[in-house]
């Protein structure tokens, strides 16, 4: 994988911003990924394209501000294939976040 799991900088950053709340953050993240996954495995599965993209496009963005690099990219895929109406692909793009999102939670869960 040509991009880091997680950026460094961005965690930095977020660390110096956040504080002591830092930690709460980091779990209201795992927490409303969760959810969000679950969007979109419900809107995969009745083939609704924009809810699809919108899903997607929102875990995009918490992804990229929590430094999630990799699975922000899965996300775009994925966000692509509900804007073009070609969900062929989702499946397997759902797949790939579901595992990058148990790896990320682990490097979280390691501190």
């Amino acid at each position: 994988m040509s991009e880091p799991r997680l950026d460094q900088s961005v965690l930095s950053s977020l660390k110096e911003v956040m504080e002591d709340d830092f930690p709460l953050l980091v779990e209201t993240f795992l927490s409303d990924s969760q959810d969000r996954i679950r969007l979109l495995r419900e809107a995969i599965a009745t083939e609704q394209a924009p809810d699809v993209r919108n899903a997607a496009h929102s875990f995009k963005g918490s992804c990229s501000n929590m430094g999630a690099l990799a699975l922000a990219g899965l996300c775009k895929q994925l966000e692509e294939c509900g804007r073009t109406a070609k969900l062929e692909p989702a499946p397997l793009l759902l797949q790939a976040i579901e595992q990058e999102f148990a790896a990320v939670s682990q490097v979280f869960a390691q501190g």
